[in-house]
């Protein structure tokens, strides 16, 4: 019912920046809590940020905020996770999700995952 297709991954220079963008699909898309994951390779998929209809953002922490924001556009049915200063420790997977309800751990909806790596 929900489709998520990332894209804008790639390879990246340390200090450098990328945006990626989820295009979903689905008549409900504005009214799910949208979220960014990212995964790397031996490691628990680790929550980066999730955006409530309405544009309130929650982060994971750490290093996160403020290199990485997140952002939607539901007219456009699209969010984005704007990614500055990259470090090669943010190299992963990053998945998009949706889901009813805000969490860090479980969505109803995921997608392929665009692959991000950094270059030291």
């Amino acid at each position: 019912q929900v489709q998520l297709s990332e894209s804008g991954g790639g390879l990246v220079q340390a200090g450098g920046s990328l945006r990626l963008s989820c295009a979903a699909s689905g008549r409900t898309f504005s009214s799910y809590v949208m979220a960014w994951f990212r995964q790397a390779p031996g490691r628990e998929r680790e929550f980066v940020a999730a955006i409530t209809w309405g544009g309130v953002s929650t982060y994971g922490g750490d290093a996160v905020k403020p290199r990485l924001t997140i952002s939607r556009d539901n007219a456009k049915n699209t969010v984005y996770l704007q990614m500055n200063n990259l470090k090669p420790e943010d190299t992963a997977v990053y998945y998009c999700a949706a889901g009813k309800l805000f969490s860090t751990t479980q969505y109803d909806y995921w997608g392929q995952g665009t692959q991000v790596t950094v270059s030291a």
